[in-house]
Formats: structure tokens, C-alpha cells, sequence
């Protein structure tokens, strides 16, 4: 099998596994969709991205990772977990999801060479979901901006929360913000990605979102600044602007960033803390403190619990929790001892945002959108490859614009 045709078959295995992470669960879209038909599609993606993998991988050739052995780990102790059906047959379910998803990267580990084939990947297929949701926007303004979600915006073609859509939009503006300072793309290219996802950000008001774009590139740039003066120019022109923009728009800032919400209603984060608190003080016996509930829907006395640490304790036990802290601490280890350069700074932006992102967001211990963030860090913090079969060699540089275009005509 040919290189490029190898790596077309790569590229079509992470838009998969990309379609299989956006859930089944969502605002109302506009043509009614049976949410048995969307488990259908995303459970199918996931499938076809494991036979996908393996047919372009026969040999079983895999790469040593210490993030997708982790993870393999995390898949026991959610087996151990939901052996006893606590959580119902739900859970088998959910576990042999996972087992997919960590098999098929597994897989991929062949081509993890510590280059950006992957990150165009990434973007490419997020910017496709943000398509169908500035699509909706324009269909169906009402439909996109209802009131159930205080008007925000949501998915109405398929169903998507802010929460996602505003982590989607920060993701690739994160990493396309760095290939420019890279020179990696043009800024014209770059502007057809930035621009309208900073708007579907700012429509979204995620603040999670927002803090996390903020923070990991402050965290990446700065990885860059004593070795690249663009990332220099790009770091005091921000510092700037910030200032300029916090005092002039202060209030617009706080009325953003509130989104009509009481103090009291901010200070104990929409809720969440309630739950919070109610899953810390429920009993547990020793065994499922160490190896949790087993796996389940993310949330506690049919609330969301919306914190990727509280419910990998709930669902995987202290057990759970040291193998995701171990993911964390092993990829931001690793990218501190690399030597500067662009992929490791993409590698610190996903990992910044992951972690920022989990104090109010589930992910990190179920095969999630979070979960290929940090699969993605873990490929760009891959030594590069000897001259072996081992790797495809990494495709031509592209514009930006060239990815809408072939999103269009797929």
C-alpha cells in the first residue's frame, strides 16, 4: 500500500474517531433526529475507524506510548469497575467503547513521528463540525440561539451544547494561532479559520472555553518567545491589546463573562458545586472508593457532574484518578524536557487547555473530544522516527483555505 494512500486512509481514521466523540446528546436540531440513530452514526464511526485502522496496519506495527498505555490501563480498571453491573449493562457498553477507541490509536502510534500531519487533521475535521453549526446559525437563527440555553449557541443541524462547540472553536484557533507564528500557513489562510470560530466563541459565552484558549497559548507562546521572534512580536502585541481591550470594554467584558447570571449563581459555578459536594459526602465501601461506581453517564442524582476528576472518582475510583493525573503529568513532563519548537508548543496548548478544562467539563476518562486532544499531544511529542516503515513521510504543506475547500467538495 502506497504512502499517500496510507496516509489519505490515516487522515479518514481521526475524522472518524473526531465523529464518534461529539455525542449523542445535544440541543433540538432542526430536522428531528431519533437519538438511537445518532448513537448509531457515532457508534458506527468508531467501528469503522478500528477496521479502518487495522486494514491500514496489518502488521500490528505500534509504537511505544506512554499516553495510550496509560489509557489501556484506565480501560482495565473501568472493566473491573463495571464487572459487577452496578451501573447496569450501560456500562459494558461504554467499556467496550473505550476498548475501540484505545485500540484504534494503538494502531495509529505508527505514524506518530512528532510531526504536524495529525494537527491538520485536527483542525480540518473540527472546522467541518463548525461549518454545520455556522450553517445552522444562518438556517435557523431561533433554532441556534434559543432561549432553553439562555441564547447561546448550539448545534441545530446535529445536535451540539455550547460547552462543545466553544471547545472545538478554541481548539483549532489555538492550534492555527501556532502554525502561523510557525510559518506553517499564511495569515490570510489562517484568518478563513480564526475569524469566524472567534465569533462562534464569543456566541457560545463558554468561558471555560475562553480561559482555556487564553491560558494555553499564553503557556505556548511563551515555550516559543526565546527562539522565535514572531512568537515574540505576537506575545507583547497580545499583552497589549488585552490591556487595551480590559479597560475600555470592561463592563461589556463582565456582562460577557456573567452571562446574566447572580453572584451567587456564578460563585458556585451554575450549580455545579451542589453536586459536587452531594458526590463527595455520598457513602461508598472501600472498593468502590479505590475502583469507583463502574461506568456511566457523567452524572450524579440525575445531575451533570461536569468535572472530569470528581467523575472519573465516581466512576473509575481513586485508581481512575491516579492513572489520569499520570496522563497529565507524564505528557507535560515529557513536553517541558523537548526543546523548543512548534510541535511541542501545540503539544503544551493541549495539554494546557485538557487540564484547564477538566475542573468543569467530563473527558478525561471516557473516549471524549479531550481524550484525542491529549492523543494528539501524545503524536507530537513522539521522537521522530528513524528511517524505517515505521512512519508515513508528512504531507506537503497546505493553506488553511485548501482544507475548506476539500471539506466542500467531501
Amino acid at each position: 500500500m502506497g504512502a499517500d494512500h496510507s496516509s489519505k486512509i490515516v487522515g479518514t481514521v481521526w475524522g472518524l474517531l473526531v465523529l464518534n466523540t461529539l455525542g449523542s446528546a445535544g440541543a433540538q436540531t432542526i430536522v428531528p433526529l431519533p437519538r438511537s440513530l445518532i448513537q448509531m452514526v457515532t457508534m458506527g464511526a468508531l467501528v469503522a475507524a478500528f477496521t479502518l485502522a487495522l486494514a491500514v496496519n496489518l502488521e500490528l506495527r505500534i509504537r511505544p506510548s506512554a499516553y495510550v498505555s496509560l489509557l489501556t490501563l484506565l480501560l482495565v480498571t473501568s472493566v473491573i469497575s463495571s464487572a459487577n453491573l452496578g451501573s447496569g449493562f450501560g456500562a459494558l457498553f461504554r467499556c467496550a467503547r473505550l476498548a475501540l477507541f484505545v485500540g484504534t490509536l494503538w494502531l495509529l502510534s505508527r505514524w506518530w513521528d512528532g510531526g504536524l500531519t495529525f494537527v491538520r487533521h485536527h483542525i480540518r475535521m473540527y472546522f467541518a463540525v463548525l461549518g454545520s453549526v455556522a450553517a445552522g446559525l444562518v438556517v435557523s437563527p431561533g433554532a441556534a440561539l434559543p432561549d432553553l440555553y439562555g441564547g447561546r449557541l448550539v448545534g441545530d443541524l446535529w445536535p451540539l451544547t455550547p460547552p462543545q462547540i466553544g471547545q472545538y472553536a478554541a481548539v483549532i484557533i489555538g492550534l492555527t494561532v501556532l502554525l502561523v507564528l510557525g510559518r506553517r500557513t499564511d495569515r490570510t489562510s489562517a484568518a478563513v479559520v480564526i475569524v469566524p470560530s472567534v465569533i462562534l466563541l464569543a456566541l457560545t459565552h463558554t468561558r471555560t472555553a475562553t480561559l482555556g484558549l487564553l491560558l494555553g497559548l499564553a503557556l505556548a507562546i511563551g515555550s516559543l518567545i526565546l527562539t522565535s521572534a514572531a512568537a515574540r512580536r505576537f506575545f507583547a502585541w497580545a499583552v497589549l491589546c488585552a490591556a487595551v481591550a480590559a479597560v475600555a470594554f470592561s463592563s461589556a467584558l463582565q456582562a460577557w463573562f456573567l452571562r446574566g447570571q447572580s453572584q451567587e449563581n456564578f460563585s458556585n459555578l451554575t450549580g455545579r458545586a451542589k453536586v459536587w459536594d452531594a458526590l463527595l459526602a455520598a457513602p461508598r465501601t472501600t472498593w468502590q472508593q479505590l475502583f469507583g461506581m463502574g461506568m456511566g453517564d457523567k452524572s450524579f442524582g440525575g445531575l451533570p457532574i461536569d468535572n472530569s476528576w470528581l467523575a472519573v472518582y465516581h466512576e473509575q475510583g481513586l485508581i481512575g484518578i491516579a492513572l489520569v493525573a499520570a496522563i497529565i503529568i507524564v505528557l507535560g513532563g515529557v513536553a517541558l524536557l523537548r526543546p523548543p519548537s512548534l510541535p511541542r508548543a501545540c503539544a503544551i496548548f493541549l495539554i494546557s487547555y485538557c487540564a484547564i478544562a477538566s475542573y468543569t467539563e467530563t473527558g478525561l476518562g471516557d473516549a471524549s473530544p479531550y481524550l484525542l486532544h491529549l492523543a494528539l499531544a501524545a503524536s507530537l511529542l513522539a521522537a521522530p522516527a528513524a528511517a524505517t516503515p515505521l512512519s508515513t513521510p508528512e504531507a506537503p504543506l497546505r493553506r488553511i483555505s485548501q482544507w475548506t475547500r476539500k471539506s466542500e467538495v467531501s
